[in-house]
């Protein structure tokens, strides 16, 4: 083994533990480096401790249209195409950093529960190269916010300045909301 492809080798591993803190699915640590299925499985299990989760990858674009989905695959986005354009960033490097400021701009820890896992950014964004969406300013605050690509998007009204009546009736809303009332 030549040199080169050692480092190589150690940047990739170096990589795919930046991802897997990160929350990266198996499949995505498979397309983003060039270490071998067994490998990552090993890496996975000494960083997280438990073996990586099993099943299909989100292959539908509907989850980024629905309410809340769609204003933080909003922030992602605008994140995103900002570090693209300004910071001479792409790839895999410029989701993570996108990923790592939409995290600090939602408050949210890479451990936390969150709205949009780091899987789901990267599928945001090859579902945008593949133009299956798009970002479409809002009629009203000018705001841009994803979009299906193939809708007639001529009088765009986001999430925020058009907030649909199931908004927010979550089942963790309502346990805050007794929780509440309990207290008073």
């Amino acid at each position: 083994m030549d040199k080169k492809s050692v480092v190589n080798e150690s940047e990739q591993i170096q990589l795919a533990m930046q991802l897997i803190k990160l929350g990266a699915r198996l499949q995505l640590l498979e397309s983003q480096t060039t270490l071998s299925r067994e490998r990552l499985i090993k890496l996975y299990k000494e960083l997280k401790g438990i073996s990586p989760p099993k099943g299909m990858l989100p292959f539908s674009t509907d989850w980024f249209l629905t309410w809340q989905p769609n204003i933080h695959s909003s922030i992602f986005l605008n994140i995103y195409r900002f570090l693209l354009k300004h910071a001479e960033v792409k790839g895999i490097v410029a989701i993570m950093k996108a990923y790592h400021l939409y995290l600090q701009q939602v408050e949210a820890e890479a451990s936390d529960e969150h709205v949009l896992s780091l899987t789901r950014a990267w599928t945001l964004v090859r579902f945008v190269e593949s133009k299956m969406l798009k970002m479409q300013p809002c009629t009203c605050c000018g705001g841009e916010f994803v979009v299906n690509a193939y809708d007639l998007n001529k009088d765009y009204y986001c999430n925020l300045c058009h907030v649909p009546s199931r908004a927010g009736k979550t089942k963790k809303a309502k346990e805050l909301q007794y929780a509440a009332e309990m207290i008073a």
